[in-house]
């Protein structure tokens, strides 16, 4: 790429995106195309701290306005110290979740208000938005039986039950909806290498 890009991968806990980041940043690497992989919350020393806080089994009493500013606070370092700069190098940069997982979760998932989200997200992101958003799309039974099985499920929001979950879901279907030409719903149940591939197509398609 001639210039940097900048891509996010989002959906329910479970539903593979962060091995379907990891495979698109290999085979974008293996065609010479420089790529930064970080996550939300996360990404930097300050974030990852953030972060802690946010998972913590011990932090189930923290309200739903806390839990935003937090994802928000961690997201405004992260888009200051890492994501800009790798954008202005020329980077792709490749992120598992963004903003779009604060209006599914933090919007659809606890009810807090989109318009109020969308205010402070804007403050915290200084206005940048992802160019490409992959929505990797699960039923919430897949999800809970996928977690089961690896072992998660018990931190603070893995575990904040199915009905939650299909709020959440149900967010992200119609944020695809409301912008098909940057956020795509994929389909979570095909094959590991189909849904790469899908990806891949959707990234050349726009030229990346």
């Amino acid at each position: 790429m001639s210039t940097g890009k900048f891509c996010t991968f989002e959906g329910i806990d479970g539903c593979g995106k962060s091995t379907q980041l990891a495979r698109v940043a290999e085979r974008l690497r293996g065609a010479g195309t420089p790529c930064l992989v970080t996550r939300e919350p996360g990404g930097t020393a300050v974030s990852e701290k953030i972060r802690e806080l946010l998972i913590s089994p011990d932090n189930k009493g923290m309200c739903s306005e806390a839990e935003l500013l937090l994802y928000l606070a961690a997201r405004a370092q992260h888009v200051r110290e890492v994501i800009k700069p790798a954008v202005d190098r020329g980077e792709t940069v490749l992120c598992d979740r963004f903003e779009r997982a604060t209006f599914a979760y933090q919007g659809g998932g606890r009810g807090l208000d989109v318009d109020a989200i969308r205010g402070i997200n804007g403050f915290a992101t200084g206005g940048m938005e992802p160019d490409m958003t992959f929505i990797i799309d699960i039923p919430v039974e897949v999800s809970m039986e996928r977690l089961k099985r690896i072992g998660k499920g018990t931190d603070r929001v893995e575990s904040a039950g199915a009905s939650f979950f299909e709020r959440v879901r149900n967010a992200y279907v119609c944020a695809a909806e409301a912008d098909p030409y940057r956020v795509k719903l994929l389909d979570g149940t095909m094959g590991i290498d189909e849904l790469t591939d899908e990806i891949m197509g959707v990234i050349a398609c726009a030229g990346g």
